[in-house]
Order: structure tokens, then C-alpha cells, then sequence
């Protein structure tokens, strides 16, 4: 391990507990990993034994898409062993757990989904949602599979534009 605050496995258990238990939805291994490696202290091998470790005695859990989620067994535990964390180290976790919250958040209110129809055309369903309600749900057929993608992409680049352009065109004033 590195020059970091976090000196051993025990430490490192407790900053995964610290993460699972704050970020807004279970996460792969890649964005475990992502947020554990705050500390100069942590290298991978010792971060996917511990992670492994967490499995195993019941403290994280396997979801069906394959993501760790906190139970409630290590929500108790990571709640007792919190303050033995580096107070440096809670705060880099916590910027970048923020972070990561911000994106989930993102990603469950935009949503864009490709499928093939039999005919050999795809459906493209974009849909943005708030904190409360869906906002918009829309259905587009195209020719191609990379028109598909295109679409999916742009969407999610900019949703609220295309909400608000959709809602412009709706609501122009008529010529009678």
C-alpha cells in the first residue's frame, strides 16, 4: 500500500462500508472501486479482498445486475466504525460520493432506450423525469440502429432543450 491515512484492511472495510452506505443506489464493481481509491493508502488487490471479505460476511450484497448493496447488518456496523476513518479521508469520500449521487440521479431521471421492431426499424424511447412525476415520455421510429443511437445520445446530452423546444413548438401561437 501507498503513503495514505488508511494503514490497513480493517480501515479499508470500513471506508466500502462508509461509501455503500451514502451513495443513492448500489453500485458495480468499477464505481466501488472508483470511490474507494481515495487514499493514497489503498491499492487494488488489498480493495477487492476487503470488498470479497464484505460479501461473505453479509455486510454488502450481490443485486441481480451484479452491483454491491449495503444490508442492513453493515449499515449497523458502518455507522459504529465511521469516525475510526481519517477524518481526510470521510471528506475526499464524501466529495466524491456526492458526485456520484449526482450522476445516479441524473441517469434515473433521463432515460433512453433502444429497441429492434420486426420490421427491421428500432423505437427509440426517451423519457426525462423530476424529482416527482415523468415529464416527458416519447416514442421515435428510425431506419438504422445508429440513428437510434444517435438519438438516444443526444437525448441524454441535453433533455431539458428538447423539452423545452418540444413544449416552444407545442404552444407557438397559431396563424387562423
Amino acid at each position: 500500500m501507498g503513503n495514505g491515512f488508511i494503514r490497513d484492511e480493517l480501515e479499508i472495510k470500513f471506508l466500502i462500508l462508509y461509501i455503500a452506505a451514502r451513495v443513492a443506489q448500489p453500485l458495480p464493481l468499477a464505481g466501488m472501486q472508483d470511490l474507494t481509491m481515495c487514499d493514497d493508502g489503498i491499492d487494488y488487490f488489498a480493495f477487492s479482498v476487503c470488498l470479497n471479505d464484505l460479501v461473505k460476511t453479509e455486510h454488502l450484497r450481490m443485486t441481480e445486475d451484479d452491483c454491491y448493496a449495503i444490508t442492513a447488518k453493515g449499515l449497523r456496523n458502518s455507522a459504529i466504525c465511521e469516525t475510526s476513518l481519517p477524518y481526510s479521508v470521510r471528506m475526499r469520500a464524501d466529495k466524491k460520493i456526492a458526485a456520484c449521487n449526482k450522476e445516479l440521479l441524473r441517469q434515473a431521471q433521463v432515460r433512453a432506450r433502444i429497441s429492434r421492431r420486426e420490421n427491421g426499424t428500432y423505437t427509440v424511447e426517451l423519457s426525462l423525469n423530476d424529482d416527482l412525476d415523468n415529464l416527458m415520455h416519447l416514442e421515435l421510429m428510425v431506419a438504422t440502429e445508429a440513428m437510434a443511437n444517435d438519438l438516444a445520445n443526444r437525448f441524454r446530452k441535453n433533455p431539458e432543450q428538447v423539452y423545452t423546444d418540444m413544449l416552444s413548438v407545442l404552444y407557438a401561437p397559431t396563424n387562423n
